[in-house]
């Protein structure tokens, strides 16, 4: 397969963004502190950098007069100390749906309620009213005429799996099954809504630092790991959380309900036995996120369910309870300074490289969970995903080979690595060579998600890739 080599010139993260829509990044705004800067300032915060979508925990008056005509989405929250009313009392409902949203709305740009925050996990066994909360809050909207634009969802965690690896395996806890999933997500379907899901790959990493690696769980470059159960290649710990809960989904033959991911992070500071809680790894999972979300693409198991994913958190909030990582998840500080520099948009992007410390390595190396396996030479080369599909692996390849500079001759007909002559394979080459050319820098085997480094020589037919130009 010859490359078609682009009649015009364009960037890089142009080239990733003509093959598929891109998700779209958002925050969680927590307030569990007493030293954060007003409604107002936080608004502005927002607007300077681009971010359109944010994510309250309550309906507090001065934060969503705030945003009254800011251009920013919102979604509010109604507390778990509150469902047992809204289920229990259609007038409850109805007067909460009146005072906390049909009063601002559509200045402030309402999009989503979430009815009640991760239920599953409530001490104070809320799980019984979840459903019938959200269908009389559902009935509110009905009411108001708002249903069709504000949607109804509520958070799950993690924890509502009862198997999550691997991910092809990933299942519903068996007693959450018929009284609460198979009812919510018939009323998701039913709504046009989407499930919710807090994922946060920093705990499992944190608890399984022998079997995952750092770089899987960051978003780094890894030679990825296979789904025994359907064959698909992961390359971040995150992609393979997100397909359990599709995979769940899709046991309760529920294929059709859409996913947003409405908290994930990873914390700048920790206790001591807090492991992986650093500014550089918050600053590697946060910034490599918004890489992969923005660029496009969904899961290997949904390839083109793009995400809305809202980082988790805003700021860092002094009077949480917990461990010290419980206070150290903010993108910022109180006085709005950054705790790390990452990009937030498409055009930040073209700048972003994940700043990796030069004694930060890629332990454990482990065949297991998430491990990669050591290099017996030293030297690491660029391949396709041939998952990734068609399109991308063009685009890219045209990249590569044009605005790129990468060595194609070898791939064109009658050269030594023409044969075998297949898409993955003349991209495999295309993009180790612009991969060495730039020194095997962090960032330069990605592609959209359209490559990824392994550790041993690549082989196609009798085509030897180089190591360095």
């Amino acid at each position: 397969m010859v490359p078609i080599f682009a009649s015009f010139s364009f960037l890089l993260i142009s080239a990733l963004f003509i093959v598929a829509d891109c998700g779209s990044i958002g925050v969680n705004y927590g307030r569990i502190a007493n030293n954060l800067p007003s409604a107002t300032k936080v608004v502005e915060l927002l607007k300077s950098q681009a971010l359109n979508r944010v994510k309250v925990y309550d309906t507090d008056p001065a934060v969503l007069h705030a945003l009254s005509g800011s251009g920013i989405k919102v979604t509010v929250d109604l507390p778990n100390e509150q469902l047992f009313a809204a289920a229990k009392s259609t007038s409850f409902a109805n007067s909460w749906v009146q005072r906390n949203v049909a009063a601002y709305y559509p200045h402030t740009e309402i999009e989503a309620i979430a009815v009640g925050n991760e239920v599953f996990v409530d001490p104070h066994n809320t799980t019984k009213f979840l459903v019938p909360a959200m269908k009389n809050i559902h009935q509110a909207l009905v009411k108001s005429n708002l249903h069709s634009d504000i949607k109804i969802s509520s958070p799950i965690a993690l924890s509502a799996l009862q198997n999550s690896y691997p991910s092809s395996a990933g299942s519903f806890r068996p007693e959450l099954i018929e009284p609460v999933f198979k009812p919510m997500l018939n009323f998701l379907r039913q709504t046009g809504s989407f499930l919710m899901v807090n994922a946060y790959p920093f705990f499992a990493y944190e608890s399984n630092t022998d079997v995952i690696s750092l770089d899987y769980a960051l978003f780094r470059e890894n030679p990825g790991v296979v789904d025994a159960g359907n064959g698909l290649r992961y390359f971040s710990l995150f992609d393979a959380q997100i397909d359990a809960v599709f995979a769940a989904m899709s046991a309760l033959k529920y294929d059709d309900i859409r996913l947003v991911v409405t908290e994930t992070g990873w914390p700048s500071k920790g206790d001591e036995n807090e492991i992986g809680a650093s500014a550089e790894n918050a600053a590697a999972y946060n910034g490599n996120l918004v890489r992969r979300i923005l660029t496009g693409g969904g899961t290997p198991l949904r390839p083109k369910a793009d995400l809305t994913v809202y980082l988790f958190a805003l700021f860092n909030e002094n009077n949480k309870v917990g461990p010290t990582s419980e206070r150290n998840y903010g993108l910022f500080y109180p006085t709005e300074e950054k705790v790390y520099d990452i990009p937030f948009t498409v055009e930040g992007l073209k700048n972003y490289h994940d700043r990796r410390s030069p004694v930060a390595g890629n332990q454990p190396v482990n065949g297991g969970k998430g491990g990669v396996s050591k290099s017996t030479t030293g030297n690491t080369w660029c391949v396709a995903n041939g998952e990734a599909g068609k399109e991308k692996l063009q685009a890219a390849l045209d990249f590569a080979c044009g605005e790129g500079d990468a060595d194609c001759h070898s791939i064109q007909p009658g050269a030594t690595c023409y044969d075998p002559n297949t898409l993955e394979a003349h991209a495999s080459f295309a993009f180790n060579s612009y991969y060495q050319k730039n020194g095997r820098h962090m960032g330069t085997c990605y592609f959209g998600g359209a490559a990824y480094v392994v550790t041993q020589p690549p082989k196609y037919g009798d085509c030897e890739f180089p190591t360095g130009y």
